[in-house]
């Protein structure tokens, strides 16, 4: 989690900028192997689009069944008590059955009720994923959903990092961003939320981050033009700026609309 500093009462906290900017590179670390992974594995689209559980009772595809399953699992230890984490099925999620970490109140409390991973979950799997695996069923379906967990997961933990994004934003100059709240003006408050060099940087970051990850070695000398990646560098660049950024600052849009609640 960001790192945040608490007065000597505890009851100033305060989010540190260069903290979050540092979860976010690390962030795209692990999309960038997530997505080769899933690489590894053709579409399968049997596994998200159909039914086929033998239980009649429940009309699930194999990857929503497993996904729940898991987060089921996950909120029983508590991981969506971190305000990092996102469920994708908010309907399905117990109270934790061990104690879990008292994070520091850094967001607003109406910060969970921003969640956008149902549009995540739809732009995944019918626009993203098309574009970074083959075409093709292999029958290798539990663990293409395991897969698609991993992508899913550290994609949404990115797009709503934008929460802690909008906060630090919000404290640095609330008087830019209160009249915008108070006018529920969506478009000013993108305009002040977007910095298009930094956007330009992190694109170009996370190219060279999957050339270098996602290379086939060679012990060979040969030549350079004959590359082969796992994943095309500037298909993770596009999907970064045509999908996971606008979706961050949609999150942040929707979390500053609360912001004064």
């Amino acid at each position: 989690m960001a790192r945040v500093v608490e007065s000597s009462g505890g009851s100033d906290v305060q989010l540190s900028l260069e903290s979050i900017r540092e979860s976010l590179i690390r962030q795209e670390d692990t999309i960038v192997f997530s997505l080769i992974e899933r690489a590894k594995f053709p579409l399968n689209s049997a596994a998200f689009e159909e039914s086929r559980c033998l239980d009649s009772g429940n009309s699930s595809s194999l990857t929503e069944f497993f996904l729940r399953e898991i987060e089921t699992i996950q909120a029983k230890v508590g991981k969506y008590d971190n305000p990092e984490e996102n469920p994708f099925f908010l309907d399905n999620i117990p109270h934790s059955v061990f104690p879990t970490h008292k994070y520091p109140p850094v967001l607003h409390p109406k910060a969970s009720s921003v969640n956008i991973n149902k549009r995540l979950w739809d732009v995944y799997f019918r626009e993203l994923l098309p574009l970074f695996v083959k075409s093709g069923d292999d029958g290798n379906y539990a663990s293409t959903a395991a897969s698609d967990l991993a992508c899913l997961q550290a994609l949404s933990r990115r797009i709503h990092y934008g929460k802690f994004v909008a906060e630090v934003k919000f404290r640095d100059a609330p008087h830019d961003y209160e009249p915008a709240i108070r006018s529920k003006d969506t478009e000013a408050l993108m305009k002040l939320l977007t910095f298009e060099k930094v956007e330009e940087m992190v694109k170009k970051r996370v190219e060279k981050k999957a050339e270098t990850f996602g290379q086939e070695v060679k012990c060979v000398s040969g030549d350079e033009s004959e590359k082969k990646y796992k994943v095309d560098p500037s298909l993770v660049s596009r999907i970064y700026g045509e999908w996971l950024i606008p979706l961050t600052k949609d999150v942040e849009v929707e979390y500053l609309l609360r912001r004064l609640d």
